[in-house]
């Protein structure tokens, strides 16, 4: 039975933090299909026992910070502190599906089990307890409905059919918009690069935030159309920029994207009908690329690796892949996540993590980016830790692709002007 008092008093206790400090955190509903079937075949004390097993499971695969609770006889509940967006909580969702990848017991009988889960988020999906609880079991609902292992929520499905079908015309009409977010050198002083970011405005619903609809495509089958629109978006824009300023071009990937065959050829084409070198781009890849399936990642990214492309694992420092992963990896660049910048500067164990971060990956032959530098101090700071470069609203807000080109061509080359001194966030 779920012990809702506990449960509801672990929520509420994040509600509160998360309205003091404009946080997020996440509420799952898991359940671990198979348990049932284990108690009617062995019995019920053996069932008992595979249920235990399962929280063991659950619990070696989550952050101490992180909470469980009974949920049913086959079902748990889980509370994630600090999740600001859906990649986060996506990174959690995989650690926890690849949990229950092998038996659950040594014995000569195997235990088998099979994690779904429904997701929601605080506050996109609710603000209290109750609301919360309910909404993540309609996303395992949903999950089991279309034969997922995961859902997030989502209020409407009627609204979730119109914005798939208004998404899927906006990708093949060229609708969507191509943001440049710049990349500060800090050593050197000078742009060195851009994240290449998509935009789109919905007819029916105005600006829809990328934490939104990329997800949502992730979890469809838009997403291989979205990064094919996105590299030749990216690349249509860098083409004038090409050998000028030694600039770099930053295309995020989709784990998803890795399990459709002709990815590796689809980026190479596009280099070709634009004019772009293969060392001008960086595909970044989530850490959740490290958990998910590490070893078909691993052929995707050799192979992108092997012809000149730069790979940048992306919001490092969630604590959920393990350091010993980034030795298989072919990565050339490690991004760190803006959580762990933006609480460097007043927690002093942060700030030793992050430079311990830009240590290890300088000895591993890893430039290192910080994400959300906010303010003039944290970018001395991280200078001053030897960080190589950042990105961050302090440093350059996203803009428009082609206003970013038409300003960027009118520089002296090289580019060697001083970042910008503001604090505006």
């Amino acid at each position: 039975m779920m012990n809702r008092e506990a449960l509801f008093a672990a929520i509420q206790t994040q509600v509160e933090w998360a309205a003091a400090e404009a946080g997020s955190f996440a509420v799952i509903i898991l359940r671990v299909r198979g348990l049932r079937d284990i108690a009617l075949r062995f019995g019920y004390a053996q069932g008992e026992l595979a249920e235990d097993r399962a929280r063991v499971l659950i619990e070696q695969s989550m952050r101490p910070m992180d909470q469980v609770f009974r949920a049913g006889d086959d079902s748990f509940a889980l509370v994630l502190p600090q999740m600001r967006h859906q990649n986060h909580t996506l990174l959690a969702a995989t650690r926890l599906i690849r949990a229950f990848e092998l038996p659950m017991n040594a014995g000569t009988t195997p235990w088998h089990g099979h994690a779904l889960m429904g997701i929601a988020l605080y506050p996109h999906d609710g603000i209290d307890a109750d609301a919360l609880c309910r909404h993540a079991e309609m996303a395992l609902d949903d999950a089991l409905r279309r034969g997922d292992q995961y859902a997030f929520y989502q209020p409407q499905d009627k609204q979730v059919e119109i914005v798939h079908e208004e998404l899927r015309d906006a990708i093949d009409t060229n609708r969507l918009r191509a943001y440049f977010q710049p990349v500060w050198d800090l050593q050197r002083h000078r742009v060195a690069g851009v994240e290449s970011l998509a935009r789109w405005t919905s007819e029916q619903h105005g600006e829809v935030s990328p934490a939104n609809f990329v997800p949502f495509a992730e979890q469809s089958d838009l997403i291989s159309a979205l990064t094919r629109w996105s590299i030749n978006a990216t690349l249509r824009h860098a083409a004038p920029l090409r050998g000028a300023h030694e600039l770099t071009f930053a295309i995020n990937f989709s784990p998803r994207v890795f399990s459709k065959p002709g990815i590796v050829e689809q980026l190479m084409d596009a280099l070709d009908i634009w004019g772009v070198a293969p060392t001008s781009v960086i595909a970044e890849v989530t850490e959740t690329a490290l958990v998910n399936d590490l070893e078909l990642s691993l052929r995707v990214l050799a192979r992108l690796r092997d012809r000149g492309v730069g790979i940048a694992i992306d919001d490092f420092g969630t604590g959920y892949a393990s350091i010993a992963y980034l030795r298989k990896f072919p990565a050339t660049e490690l991004k760190i996540d803006q959580s762990l910048i933006a609480d460097m500067r007043d927690d002093m164990q942060t700030a030793k993590l992050v430079r311990a971060i830009v240590n290890m990956s300088h000895h591993m032959d890893l430039t290192v980016v910080a994400e959300g530098v906010e303010d003039q101090a944290t970018q001395k700071l991280l200078a001053e830790m030897g960080c190589d470069y950042a990105q961050g609203y302090h440093l350059g807000r996203p803009e428009p692709a082609a206003d970013f080109v038409a300003r960027f061509k009118a520089l002296p080359i090289p580019s060697a002007a001083e970042p910008p001194a503001s604090d505006d966030a």
